[in-house]
Parts: structure tokens; C-alpha cells; sequence
């Protein structure tokens, strides 16, 4: 249960991020906010995750640890892969939070993600889900289903969606999938988890410091701005992502990607109370819904993995 509760905290922080942007200074753009959140937050990250790494390190050789496994090619490959889809999640969500509130598009971008991430660990690894992840996975993509067509709107903005928007919180939660099953798969290749969260980390916040020449950071000089790069940086990335990596190390990555949902409940909750944005009584059901898909998950979830994958005849 610690791993579930792990990964639960850290979605809760995940689902401040929408927000925390919203109430940001003028002059923001998904890009820049991206990469000022990456270069401060991957970088923070990878310190205290490779300082962990070396304490679980030699806290692990008294008790008869195999040895840390090589740098292959095939493993940074899958590192730095973590990065490369962490450094595209930013702008992707930012743009659909951005033209479709903080609600909707939270939960499309966490909605999309557990069913992207269970297909894709199913063709990589012949693991089938277990009964328990589809019918949790089944509750909370209703309640998605739910949220994301019952109306939420802010006052403001009218309501509906727009398809820009939809298409970077589904490829948001894409890059999430992509993100999960990378690290489950460096996670039974031998690799530590804060081993793996600092090199996501570490090549997120050097791909990102790439566009900063391109993009306005005037907002960053203002304090609103100040506040915000450390919050989204810090709380958002540091902390958040050595939670759920820690988390994942007991959990597949399916499981750990509906265990996210509680991201979007956490957005549709502050976006309610924090940015005025209305839910109708078919939203709020979702919200309900959802909650009962996590619910069942966390039930479920007190095993350490789901069986063993199964090998297709011929």
C-alpha cells in the first residue's frame, strides 16, 4: 500500500499544475513554462534522486545486492527516452489546459494515459492487465468519459472543446504511457528507481534548456513568476516524480498510470473552488466515478505486481 500511497501523493501535487499555471503572470506560454519547469525541476530532480541512488546503493551491498547493472547502449537509450517524453508532456498539457480549462484538460491528458500505457505494456510485454486494473480502468474511464462531457466551463470561457487542444492533452498522455513503461522496463532491467527518475530528470532539463533562447521569459523577472517556476519545478517535478518512480518500482506501469487519474480529481477539484470553473451534476457523477475507480485500484493494488506475463502460443 505504501507504493499506491506514493503514487496518489504525487498525482495530487500533479494536479496542482494546471492551476498553478492559470494563476500565473501575463506573458506565459505552454512552451516557456515548460522548459522553465524542466531546466529548474529536472535538474533539482536528478540531484536528489542520484544522491538517493547512491545511499540505496551502499545500502544495498551488506545485504548480498547484485551489482549495479552496466551502461548499455540499450539502457541509456531508454533513459534518455524518459527525458525526451517528459520535456514533450510540458507543452503538449499546457496547451490543452490552456484552450480547454484546467478540468477538461486534466482529465483528458490522465484519462488517455492508463489505457495508452496498459496497450503498450501489453505489446511489449505480453502482460495482461489483471481483472482488477480493467474493471478499475473501466470505472475511472467512465468517470473521464463523464467529466470531460458534462459541461465544465469557466466563467469566463463558454463551454466545448477544442480539437487543438483534445490533440495535446491526448498526446500528453501518450508521452505519459511512453514514460511509464520505459521506466518499468529499466526498473526489472536491475536499475534502481531514483537511479532512473535523476537520468529522466537529468536529460529532460538538458533538452529543455535548448529552447530557452526561443522562448519570452520576461514573466519569470516578475515575483508571481519567481513563485511559480519554483512551485511547478520543485513541488511538481522534484518531489512529485521521485514519489511516483519509487511507487512504480512495486506497481506496473498500468496500475501506476490509473493510479494518476487522481491527478485530474485534484484539477477538477481546484479548478471548482480555485478558478471558478462549473461542473454540471453529469461532470460531478464523474467525479464520483472516478473516485471509485481509484478506490478499487488501491484495494486491488496490495500485491506488489500483477501476474506474470503471459506467453502467447505459436
Amino acid at each position: 500500500m505504501l507504493h499506491v500511497l506514493a503514487v496518489l501523493a504525487a498525482a495530487m501535487l500533479f494536479g496542482t499544475t494546471g492551476t498553478s499555471q492559470a494563476l500565473g503572470p501575463e506573458g506565459t506560454t505552454p512552451l516557456s513554462i515548460g522548459a522553465v519547469r524542466l531546466v529548474l525541476g529536472g535538474t533539482a530532480l536528478a540531484v536528489i534522486a542520484f544522491l538517493l541512488a547512491r545511499r540505496h546503493h551502499r545500502r544495498s551491498i551488506p545485504i548480498g545486492a547484485p551489482p549495479r547493472p552496466r551502461l548499455a547502449r540499450s539502457s541509456l537509450g531508454l533513459m534518455v527516452l524518459t527525458g525526451a517524453c517528459l520535456a514533450l508532456y510540458q507543452p503538449l498539457f499546457f496547451l490543452g489546459t490552456a484552450r480547454n480549462g484546467v478540468a477538461v484538460g486534466t482529465v483528458i491528458a490522465l484519462g488517455s494515459a492508463p489505457i495508452l500505457a496498459g496497450l503498450l505494456e501489453w505489446a511489449l510485454t505480453r502482460r495482461i492487465p489483471s481483472g482488477t486494473w480493467m474493471s478499475a480502468t473501466g470505472f475511472a474511464t467512465i468517470g473521464v468519459i463523464l467529466l470531460g462531457f458534462g459541461g465544465v466551463s469557466t466563467v469566463a470561457r463558454g463551454s466545448g472543446t477544442d480539437l487543438l487542444g483534445i490533440l495535446g492533452s491526448v498526446g500528453a498522455g501518450a508521452s505519459f504511457a511512453v514514460i511509464a513503461n520505459a521506466q518499468r522496463r529499466l526498473l526489472d532491467g536491475g536499475w534502481d528507481p531514483f537511479t532512473v527518475v535523476g537520468a529522466m530528470g537529468a536529460s529532460s532539463a538538458a533538452i529543455s534548456a535548448l529552447a530557452l533562447p526561443f522562448v519570452d521569459l520576461r514573466w519569470l523577472t516578475t515575483p508571481a513568476g519567481f513563485v511559480l517556476a519554483l512551485w511547478l519545478g520543485l513541488a511538481t517535478i522534484s518531489i512529485a516524480y521521485v514519489m511516483f518512480t519509487w511507487g512504480l518500482n512495486g506497481l506496473t506501469a498500468a496500475t501506476a498510470a490509473t493510479l494518476t487519474l487522481g491527478e485530474p480529481l485534484t484539477a477538477s477539484i481546484l479548478g471548482i473552488t480555485v478558478l471558478g470553473e462549473r461542473l454540471s451534476l453529469l461532470a460531478i457523477a464523474g467525479l464520483v466515478v472516478l473516485a471509485a475507480g481509484l478506490a478499487l485500484l488501491a484495494w486491488g493494488s496490495r500485491s506488489s505486481r500483477d501476474p506474470a506475463p503471459y506467453a502467447l502460443e505459436g
